[in-house]
């Protein structure tokens, strides 16, 4: 067993809830500075090329790629040998959610309650924290700060195991050609597959966070993915619903096991501040 002290982790969130905001990926930096080379639209380059001037500016200056600094989305990968002293790992993560955007000067973003009382809680907490238990004693604490226009393009299908390899890649072009230019393309598509409903919507959060240009170990959902990737950036969206081949960066799918009378299908967008960081402890 080895023990982490929770204020370890709260100083690591803090860390990462500001290096999120200010610091595009490498690989999405490279990923729209080639999408810049193909895009065929004129408005469609100098768009993409205001984009590559955006997180540049950002990083210099270390203030947020984009105004909507998004809900505060956790993956948390904790190994079964360790133990969280001197304190709560929920309570941890906060506390460094509501550090580093107050710190970081990130707009808060969270209301209390979402229907009858609307009211801000003024430090973007509580954070939306997903678990999964791994062997060993480390901690992986990955962020995905989730923008709220991207995130209301996300849908559920819940297809019948009939519908099959058509009717999955058939909703997922659907979904994205519905949101046009709304989740502030181009995106990053995250699909999760199978399982049950509510976890198709987390494996399609998980799915945002691989590595551009790495697919699926999968060779048929590694193909799925290149095939999804063509037919978006054939719907002639392009950056910010302005047009052109920039539609989407990459397309990932994630898949689990389901039932079977079952096909759960979940789409979720990255805008083009396709932001996630992790670290471990």
């Amino acid at each position: 067993m080895r023990e982490l002290q929770a204020s370890v982790i709260t100083d690591a969130v803090e860390k990462l809830c500001m290096d999120a905001a200010y610091n595009l990926p490498e690989d999405v930096k490279k990923a729209l500075s080639d999408m810049q080379e193909k895009e065929g639209s004129d408005i469609g380059k100098y768009i993409l090329g205001q984009v590559c001037d955006n997180y540049k500016v950002a990083a210099e200056e270390e203030v947020a790629l984009c105004q909507d600094t998004g809900t505060a989305l956790f993956i948390i990968e904790m190994g079964q040998e360790l133990v969280i002293t001197g304190g709560g790992l929920v309570d941890a993560i906060n506390e460094g959610v509501r550090r580093g955007y107050t710190n970081g000067y990130l707009r808060k973003s969270m209301v209390a309650e979402p229907i009858f009382e609307r009211v801000n809680t003024k430090d973007n907490t509580p954070a939306v924290i997903h678990y999964e238990i791994v062997e060993g004693d480390g901690l992986k604490i990955t962020l995905l700060p989730k923008g709220g226009g991207a995130e209301n393009c996300s849908a559920v299908r819940m297809l019948r195991p009939a519908d099959g390899l058509k009717g999955v890649m058939d909703f997922v072009v659907e979904t994205v050609d519905a949101a046009g230019g709304k989740p502030c393309p181009p995106v990053v598509v995250g699909v999760g597959v199978g399982g049950t409903a509510d976890y198709a919507a987390y494996l399609s959060k998980k799915a945002l966070n691989r590595e551009i240009g790495v697919h699926n170990p999968n060779p048929n959902y590694a193909k799925m993915e290149e095939e999804l990737l063509e037919r978006i950036n054939k719907l002639g969206i392009g950056p910010q619903g302005l047009g052109g081949v920039a539609t989407a960066l990459a397309v990932n799918v994630e898949y689990f096991p389901c039932h079977i009378a079952s096909l759960p299908v979940f789409v979720t967008m990255n805008c083009h501040s396709q932001r996630h960081k992790s670290v471990e402890l």
